[in-house]
């Protein structure tokens, strides 16, 4: 709980899980507002918690991956009937980062 209840866990976890692969420009680009230290904290705590598999490629420039693992993607899943309850409660909402989470669990 401490991990995940951290401001942007969820939303980082959400984001990875929209994609397979995502890279860490993608995930800032589609968070938005989110803080670079933030970003990177968020991915360390939860490769930690064994919610994300960093994945570093031998290539020049270096390329790094993030994807979801089981257990993150059995966290993603739990997630998605809270995210869906709240934005019934406020519909209309599309502006925020979190708002753009919720639109892609819906449309899956």
């Amino acid at each position: 709980m401490d991990i995940i209840s951290k401001k942007w866990a969820l939303l980082v976890i959400n984001t990875i899980g929209n994609s397979r692969n995502i890279r860490y420009s993608e995930i800032r680009d589609t968070l938005g507002e989110i803080n670079s230290k933030v970003l990177t904290d968020r991915l360390k705590e939860l490769e930690e918690a064994g919610l994300i598999k960093r994945e570093a490629y031998a290539e020049i420039p270096p390329r790094v991956e993030y994807s979801l693992t089981e257990d993150g993607e059995a966290m993603r899943k739990a997630i998605a009937p809270l995210m869906k309850w709240v934005y019934s409660k406020n519909a209309g909402r599309t502006n925020t980062p979190c708002d753009k989470a919720h639109l892609k669990i819906v449309k899956k």
